[in-house]
């Protein structure tokens, strides 16, 4: 792909501009179930890009300050294009999922904070990228495949938001053990 002209930055951006259209496709047909089924097909496309991304960056000298905040910012928009469609889907409580997405934005902001302070991007704790993707992924399977959203959907989520909780508290922690001080 870099021998093609190809760079990690439109990796990056094809990645983003996939996941909002799942997005809106989701979103646009939240009535109809199958079509969540859309999502865990994505999401493991998505990772994948996200991966190459970072793999020509780093090994074809590409990485760039733009590129980093490009894929910092695209992750977490990208993320609220996925997810925020859940709100939506008749017997998911809307302010549960709005609360689980603006969790992962924080944690991922966190971890972010890593390099500003000296330290190292952290990725550690108990939801991270990967794992709000495969949580998401197994909610649309099941409520995809007919599981009707009910009181079920409401403590999985609340789940998903303690462990999202977490997740900052973790990231927030070894951002401040990894800063150097001056």
């Amino acid at each position: 792909m870099a021998r093609s002209g190809v760079t990690p930055n439109l990796v990056t951006l094809t990645a983003l501009a996939g996941s909002c259209a799942v997005g809106i496709v989701v979103a646009a047909l939240a009535g109809e179930r199958l079509w969540l089924l859309l999502l865990p097909a994505w999401l493991f496309v998505r990772m994948a890009l996200n991966a190459i991304d970072g793999m020509m960056a780093r090994e074809h000298g590409q990485a760039s300050a733009a590129g980093a905040v490009l894929n910092e910012l695209s992750d977490v928009v990208a993320d609220a294009a996925l997810y925020l469609p859940f709100a939506l889907i008749p017997g998911v409580d809307g302010q549960l999922v709005v609360l689980v997405v603006i969790a992962g934005i924080i944690a991922e902001m966190t971890g972010a904070l890593g390099p500003m302070l000296g330290g190292i991007r952290q990725y550690n704790g108990l939801l991270g990228k990967s794992d709000r993707a495969f949580a998401f992924g197994l909610l649309a399977v099941l409520i995809g495949l007919g599981l009707q959203p009910e009181t079920w959907t409401t403590i999985y989520l609340s789940a998903l938001l303690l462990l999202g909780i977490l997740t900052v508290l973790n990231r927030a922690r070894s951002v401040v053990r990894g800063a150097k001080t001056k």
